[in-house]
């Protein structure tokens, strides 16, 4: 046998397995590929708070029920927003503008929201038709201890719910999302209070976490006592805090919505805050902030106990909390004799 074909004849085999793992490469290759997209797409919409992305995902909705469609040209914006000035608030034009570039930019499309003409145009229906943003009015300690006094009196598992919810996200400046996510296994209990774990919120979305301290205090209204109060009266040992109660005063294994935690914000403090005032699940996260200052808690304790990112919207807070003290006119009275 000349040694050409004995070498044919050694790696006949070795062709074979070759052709065998090719084949099997290329089906790894595909089972890959398609987990790859899948981790791609999970990740990308990862990157966008839950909140944003059904913010987003409502946005496309009203764009496409408007008649126009996907992906859409420089000129359907421009009668898009030309057709909604009046109608919609500048602000509401400005999300779902955003909504639009993340959707052409994730599809791979030209974005036409990048055009200057629309960013032009958009800028101009904010200067026309833009109004000032509403503020919900702050709650305070005193508001907390009237809505308190009242509901004690029922005794019911509900009011014991609403009134450590109440409390709570006063003392912890929380949001209602937080508020809706907190969970038993979050609360680390101490001789003088509660510690609170917050794996996530809407300034850490990387999941980096941040604690709050809730002191136990002498008041009716106090957040801890109260929270403590409601987890043993509704066995609650692990799982979600705030838990949806029907109309017949069953208590759910679900945690309530942020919708259902800001309605019973609404429910409660509007009858002591007045019907001209502003209530929203903000005012306990405002009140916490306005109070704070006026009791002389340090700029760094207040951001720190809101969970804000931001100077600039605890400043906000503070100047709004300050409106009469630093007026000038009050200035101006104190140096009169």
């Amino acid at each position: 046998m000349s040694l050409r074909k004995t070498q044919n004849s050694a790696f006949a085999g070795v062709s074979s397995e070759k052709t065998k793992i090719a084949v099997k490469n290329d089906a790894n290759a595909l089972a890959n590929t398609e987990e790859l997209t899948r981790l791609h797409q999970q990740f990308l919409a990862a990157a966008t708070s839950p909140n944003t992305r059904r913010a987003y995902q409502t946005a496309i909705r009203q764009f496409l029920r408007a008649g126009f469609v996907l992906p859409a040209t420089e000129q359907m914006l421009r009668d898009y927003l030309l057709t909604h000035a009046a109608s919609l608030k500048s602000s509401t034009l400005s999300l779902r503008i955003a909504a639009l570039s993340s959707w052409h930019t994730l599809q791979g499309f030209d974005d036409p929201t990048a055009k200057p003409d629309i960013r032009k145009l958009l800028t101009g229906i904010r200067r026309t038709h833009g109004s000032p943003q509403k503020k919900a009015a702050p709650a305070d300690s005193a508001m907390l201890s009237a809505v308190c006094e009242r509901m004690s009196k029922q005794g019911d598992l509900a009011a014991q719910r609403d009134m450590a919810l109440l409390c709570l996200g006063f003392s912890g400046g929380f949001r209602r999302s937080e508020l809706a996510a907190l969970k038993a296994e979050d609360l680390q209990w101490e001789k003088r209070g509660v510690v609170i774990l917050l794996p996530r919120s809407k300034t850490d979305q990387t999941g980096e976490g941040l604690q709050k301290a809730v002191p136990y205090t002498n008041e009716a209204s106090c957040a801890a006592t109260l929270l403590k109060r409601w987890l043993a009266a509704a066995d609650i040992t692990q799982g979600p805090v705030f838990r949806a109660i029907n109309q017949w005063g069953q208590l759910s294994a679900n945690a309530m919505t942020g919708h259902g935690i800001n309605l019973v914000i609404k429910k409660h403090l509007q009858d002591v805050a007045g019907p001209s005032q502003a209530i929203s699940s903000h005012s306990l996260r405002r009140g916490m902030a306005t109070e704070a200052y006026h009791a002389g808690a340090s700029f760094r304790a207040i951001k720190r106990q809101g969970g804000w990112r931001s100077d600039t919207t605890v400043h906000r807070y503070i100047a709004d909390a300050d409106l009469f003290e630093e007026s000038v006119v009050t200035q101006i009275a104190k140096r009169k004799p």
